[in-house]
C-alpha cells in the first residue's frame, strides 16, 4: 500500500518540487494550497497525467479549523497520513519599527502556528499507527538571524525549538521530526533581489550557487524514508556551505 504525504503550501517553489519528488518516489500526494489555485491545479495536473494518485486541497493552514479540515480530508482520502511536510510560508522586509501587529501576527500564522496546527492534527493517528515522519521548512534566517526580516527570522527560529522538543515527545512512538533549514534558494521569494545582490550571495556561497527547489525536496524525502529513520530532532542546512 503507497504512503501518503501532505505538503502544505505545495503549489510552488520548493512546495511544489516535494510534491514531484514525493510522486516519483510512489507517494499518494496531498497538494495543500491557499490563494495559488491556478498553480496548484497545474501541478495536480501533471501528477495525475504520470498516474500518479494525488489531490489538491485548499485550506488556509495559518486557520486551525482549516489546517484540521486537511489532515481529516487527507486521512479520509488516502486512508491515512504518513509523512507531513510543514512548508507553508511568507516571507517580508521591514525594519522592526514598520512592522504592525497584522505583519507580526501574519508572518507568525503562516509560519509556525501551521505547522503546530498541523502536526497537533495528525499525530493521534501517527502515534496510533506508531509510525511517522513530520519534516518542518525553516530557514537559515532561522538560525542566524537576518537583518529587516526580524519577523521572518523569530518564526522561522520558533519552527526549530518546535522541531526539537517534539522530536523528544514523539520519538518513543516511533514519529521523527526534523527541520530542514534551506539557504538562499531559487524562488519566488528571493525574485525580488536585484542581480548584483543575488551575485554576491552565489559569491557567499562556497560551491558558488543558489540553491534549488530540488536540492531541498531531495532532502525532505530523504529524511521521510527509511534512510532517515535513526535521524530525529535535527536542524539540517541546504544551504552550500553559506552558515556552517
Amino acid at each position: 500500500m503507497s504512503k501518503t504525504v501532505v505538503i502544505t503550501g505545495a503549489s510552488r517553489g520548493i512546495g511544489s518540487q516535494c510534491a514531484r519528488v514525493f510522486a516519483a518516489a510512489g507517494y499518494n500526494v496531498v497538494i495543500n494550497y491557499n490563494k495559488s489555485e491556478e498553480r496548484a491545479q497545474a501541478l495536480l495536473a501533471e501528477l495525475l497525467a504520470q498516474g500518479i494518485s494525488a489531490v489538491a486541497i485548499k485550506a488556509d493552514v495559518s486557520d486551525s479549523a482549516q489546517a484540521n479540515a486537511l489532515i481529516e480530508n487527507s486521512i479520509s482520502l488516502f486512508g491515512g497520513v504518513d509523512v507531513l511536510v510543514n512548508n507553508a510560508g511568507i516571507g517580508e522586509q521591514k525594519l522592526i519599527t514598520d512592522v504592525t501587529d497584522e505583519d507580526w501576527a501574519r508572518m507568525m500564522g503562516v509560519n509556525l502556528n501551521s505547522a503546530f496546527y498541523c502536526t497537533r492534527k495528525v499525530l493521534p493517528h501517527m502515534i496510533n499507527k506508531k509510525s511517522g515522519r513530520i519534516i518542518n521548512i525553516s530557514s537559515i534566517w532561522g538560525v542566524c538571524g537576518a537583518s529587516c526580516e526580524v519577523h521572518y527570522s523569530a518564526a522561522k527560529a520558533g519552527l526549530i525549538g518546535f522541531t526539537k522538543a517534539l522530536a523528544k515527545e514523539v520519538g518513543p512512538s516511533g514519529i521523527t521530526v526534523n527541520c530542514v533549514a534551506p539557504g538562499v534558494i531559487e524562488t519566488d521569494m528571493n525574485k525580488a533581489l536585484s542581480e548584483d545582490d543575488l551575485d554576491a550571495l552565489c559569491e557567499e556561497t562556497p560551491v558558488g550557487r543558489l540553491g534549488t527547489t530540488d536540492d531541498v525536496a531531495q532532502m525532505v524525502l530523504f529524511l521521510s524514508q527509511e534512510s532517515g529513520a535513526f535521524i530525529t530532532g535535527q536542524v539540517i542546512g541546504v544551504n552550500g556551505g553559506f552558515v556552517i
